[in-house]
């Protein structure tokens, strides 16, 4: 049994938060040539005899091989040519094709392709094998879909794979903006953690330190590999892939992203809708996430550096918000209107509790260290190194934090009165 396989296996037993942690995904595996072992994996793991494998041409070729591994199988495909965003319309087209069948799905790639089969899978229960094929990002194991559905991303409850596939030597080869991308992904959980526990401090949100605890040393783990990450090594792909795996589970066993997502994500997410009505396809999510991750890190640590605070009640003005968001409007009230998610937040709780705040922010590697480490990964640093104009930049920070029904420490802002 893989390393993975015995920590969710220990999950399930009984939890000290209260809660009985399930997940979808009976096996794993990571090794060298696993490409050649797909179908007999995909048959141990009862998938149906016809297999519909989703994947772009960039993705398949990365994974020669693996056509030749389903000899047996009754194949179908929907090859795209280069999918780099995940869209609603993609899910329905997948679900179309399995819809009402014995079937079952392999989802060769990353990023978007998985989060189409993830959620296409989920809606008509049918079971997802993912192949990966670099390690860029976290979601391989996740329950939940982003997805952009008339120009708004949103996450979907969708489900985690039954089975995932990662091949060494193919994910050691992947190119290195991609494993950059992944470490990108990966320091983000830093700012997820604090914007979690703030959450759980102010509001009572539920909270599982085990979760938190796996997604902290998946984290710390991969730190410490910064400068091997862009090094065509299958020990430390495995390594790395094995870490954005166990974030993954993290989320799917919390049945929400909080372990691993944040403030970064929603400005990220933004951004991407922003431009995609522009006309503009996204980078890849890693590149986007890591800078958002340093520029709400740095932000976090200059409030930690206050050593007190007043605070008000929150007070928008909700016509600029709405104007920011254009023909997104609709969606952003639907997630502030009647329920805001500041409505549960004592502004005294939150003066009183602002030294713990601190601590928070204080108990994750700061802006400097996170910076460090991803310069050593290859990560793209700047605002201006992943294209993006500073005005709109700044901008979807400001107006990010309400594009989701979630409290973050960014969201606070406008309840902190600081030096008055």
């Amino acid at each position: 049994m893989s390393e993975i396989l015995k920590i969710i296996d220990d999950f399930k037993r009984d939890c000290d938060c209260g809660r009985i942690h399930e997940t979808s995904i009976e096996d794993i595996v990571i090794e060298s040539g696993a490409v050649h072992k797909v179908g007999e994996i995909l048959k141990k793991n009862h998938f149906a005899d016809t297999i519909l494998l989703v994947a772009d041409k960039n993705t398949l070729a990365a994974a020669e091989g693996i056509i030749e591994s389903l000899n047996g199988y009754t194949l179908e495909y929907k090859i795209y040519d280069n999918l780099r965003v995940a869209t609603m319309e993609l899910v329905n087209e997948v679900e179309a094709l399995i819809s009402g069948r014995d079937i079952s799905v392999l989802s060769v790639g990353t990023g978007s392709v998985n989060d189409v089969c993830r959620l296409s899978s989920a809606r008509q229960n049918k079971k997802l094998c993912i192949f990966a094929t670099a390690p860029s990002m976290d979601g391989f194991a996740s329950y939940s879909a982003p997805i952009v559905d008339n120009g708004f991303k949103a996450s979907y409850p969708a489900k985690s794979p039954e089975v995932i596939i990662g091949d060494t030597k193919i994910l050691a080869s992947a190119p290195n903006e991609l494993k950059s991308a992944g470490f990108g992904d990966m320091v983000a959980k830093y700012v997820g953690l604090i914007d979690w526990k703030v959450s759980v401090l102010l509001t009572g949100e539920y909270y599982c330190e085990k979760i938190a605890s796996l997604t902290r040393d998946a984290i710390d783990e991969l730190m410490e590999m910064a400068d091997k990450v862009c090094v065509r090594d299958e020990y430390t792909a495995g390594k790395i892939f094995e870490a954005l795996l166990k974030t993954g589970i993290g989320m799917s066993f919390a049945q929400n992203s909080r372990p691993a997502s944040g403030s970064e994500h929603i400005i990220s997410h933004l951004i991407e809708c922003v431009q995609l009505r522009d006309g503009i396809i996204p980078n890849y999510h890693g590149d986007d996430i890591g800078v958002c991750t340093l520029e709400v890190m740095k932000y976090y640590n200059s409030l930690a550096e206050i050593e007190s605070i007043d605070t008000q009640k929150e007070n928008v003005d909700w016509d600029d918000v709405f104007s920011f968001y254009g023909n997104m409007a609709d969606e952003v009230k639907k997630l502030n209107f009647p329920d805001n998610v500041v409505d549960g937040v004592d502004v005294n709780v939150l003066k009183n509790s602002w030294g713990e705040i601190r601590k928070i922010i204080g108990s994750v590697p700061d802006y400097e260290k996170c910076k460090a480490a991803m310069e050593k990964a290859g990560c793209k640093i700047t605002v201006e190194d992943i294209g993006k104009d500073r005005e709109l930049f700044d901008a979807c920070m400001k107006y990010s934090p309400y594009m989701r029904h979630r409290l973050t420490l960014l969201r606070l802002r406008d309840m902190i009165k600081i030096g008055e």
